[in-house]
């Protein structure tokens, strides 16, 4: 089994929580997925970006390019280029509530000041959980 440092993708998605990740899918879900967008049941199951080479039903038929951006300038996450966070890593609001796209650049700080050890650990789980159940409050962030 990969480890969960591996299975921290560049743009520091966390893979090994992802619910479309192979070992956390669902029966259930693999049939929505088939029967509402006709993706092919083998093809649901994802063993993570770096492991599939960014290569995944729910991305461009070319692959991730923040993976081959990462690949090119030989750093092992966007954190630490030097030219981060970039356009690859911007904030969107379309599908925000779908996607765990705009906790990328939180997730890639969050590594940069307590290492990704202790962010796998300690921090990676909650703050998935918390993106899609929490609740927001101006000026504060995160409600308590």
């Amino acid at each position: 089994m990969e480890t969960k440092k591996a299975l921290t993708a560049p743009c520091g998605l966390d893979c090994f929580n992802c619910e479309l990740y192979e070992l956390n899918l669902t029966d259930k879900l693999v049939d929505i997925f088939h029967t509402k967008m006709g993706i092919p049941k083998e093809a649901i199951p994802c063993k993570g970006c770096r492991q599939q080479d960014g290569k995944h039903f729910h991305l461009p038929v070319e692959g991730c390019v923040t993976l081959n951006c990462v690949k090119a300038r030989g750093v092992d996450l966007c954190c630490d280029c030097s030219d981060f966070p970039c356009a690859f890593l911007a904030p969107m609001a379309d599908q925000a509530a779908r996607y765990p796209h705009n906790m990328k650049v939180y997730n890639l700080g969050r590594i940069k000041n307590v290492g990704i050890e202790r962010w796998i650990a300690e921090e990676a789980g909650n703050i998935r959980k918390k993106y899609f159940t929490g609740k927001f409050v101006v000026g504060k962030g995160q409600a308590d």
